[in-house]
């Protein structure tokens, strides 16, 4: 099978972005986006997916975190896209609760091609620090719009919303390592009865 890498560059009048991924790597990457617990959220998809992950980004954070957040949702998202391919072999289905002291968190995911989030998560305050719980949300809506998935994220309980955010960022890296990993037993087959899944 070929190296499953992918690569974009984006640049806007708001954001220039410049991500690279290999699926089948073993979690390591060099993330900078300007935004401290972002990065920090992104090394953990990054970590507990095993995609490694560079990410580069120059936003206006003068405005807000917001573009910066979503524009990285955007090219990751294409690059894993790219990466995939036609998809051939994948496992495609994943789910997983993951717990956190307090905090457990659902993510259920199909590499279908055909990108949804269904998101309920709450958060009791409007910031984790300086950052927009917000723009956890936009994230993933981002990420599973362009890397074409359908993703299920459910927050059963929890109390700290660093906690929270964590859990999502972590239980979605779970089920998109799974969801992406070759499946020995249909390597050379499309998951789908369509024989398509782009």
């Amino acid at each position: 099978m070929a190296e499953r890498k992918g690569e974009v560059s984006r640049k806007t009048n708001e954001t220039s972005v410049s991500v690279s991924v290999h699926i089948d790597g073993i979690g390591t990457g060099k993330i900078s986006t300007g935004v401290g617990f972002f990065d920090h959220m992104l090394d953990q998809l990054c970590r507990h997916s095993l995609i490694d992950m560079d990410i580069d980004v120059k936003g206006d954070l003068h405005i807000d975190d917001h573009h910066t957040v979503e524009d990285t949702g955007i090219a990751l998202g294409q690059a894993i896209s790219k990466a995939l391919g036609d998809r051939k072999g994948i496992t495609r289905y994943a789910s997983i609760d993951l717990a956190m002291d307090e905090t457990m968190t659902k993510a259920a995911i199909d590499v279908s091609g055909r990108p949804f989030l269904v998101w309920n998560v709450n958060f009791s305050a409007p910031k984790i620090g300086t950052f927009d719980t917000e723009l956890v949300r936009e994230f993933f809506q981002a990420l599973a719009q362009n890397a074409g998935i359908t993703l299920h994220v459910l927050n059963h309980y929890g109390a700290n919303n660093h906690h929270i955010a964590e859990t999502c960022f972590k239980a979605v890296a779970r089920a998109l390592r799974t969801a992406t990993e070759v499946d020995p037993r249909q390597a050379n087959r499309i998951p789908s009865t369509k024989g398509t899944l782009v």
